[in-house]
Order: C-alpha cells, then structure tokens, then sequence
C-alpha cells in the first residue's frame, strides 16, 4: 500500500490511536519511540529541521526523521499492527 490512505484505514488508524492509551503494559521506550514516529509521520508527513530541547525531544526527532519518506499509509498500517502486537490482539 502506498500514498493517500483509505477511509477504511483512516479509521483503522483513528482506533488503533485511542487503543493505544489502553494498553495493557507499558510499551518499552524503544516501542514508544516508533509509536511515536510512526503517528507524526502518518499525521504530519515527513520530519523537518533540527533536533531541539533535552535527551527525550532528540531521541524522538531521531525516530521520526529515521521514517522519513515513508507513505501516510503505510506509517498507518504499520501503527495499526504495533498497537494491535502490543494489545495481544495480533
């Protein structure tokens, strides 16, 4: 799947999202990181400028900028699958 994503994966996308407050353990920072990018970049697009502020904001702009180039769709249907991996629902 590449480009613009489907409404069906949009809304995929928009669950996934809100699961993602309820998991039942807390995801290792590694897992957090790539959650993270993964969201900006399914929402945003591809990461600009600098790294900024402390060690957190680095490690985060460091995450998102290493997905750079993927598609909105794919960084949502990759997010859909982690959730869904971390919910033990996969």
């Amino acid at each position: 799947m590449t480009g613009k994503a489907s409404q069906t994966l949009r809304l995929r996308f928009k669950r996934a999202s809100k699961k993602a407050w309820e998991l039942p353990e807390k995801p290792t920072n590694e897992q957090l990181l790539d959650l993270y990018a993964l969201f900006k970049q399914a929402t945003e697009g591809d990461c600009e400028g600098r790294p900024r502020g402390g060690l957190k904001e680095r490690a985060k702009w460091k995450a998102w900028n290493s997905i750079s180039g993927t598609s909105e769709s794919d960084a949502m249907e990759r997010y859909c699958e982690m959730v869904d991996s971390l919910m033990g629902t996969n």
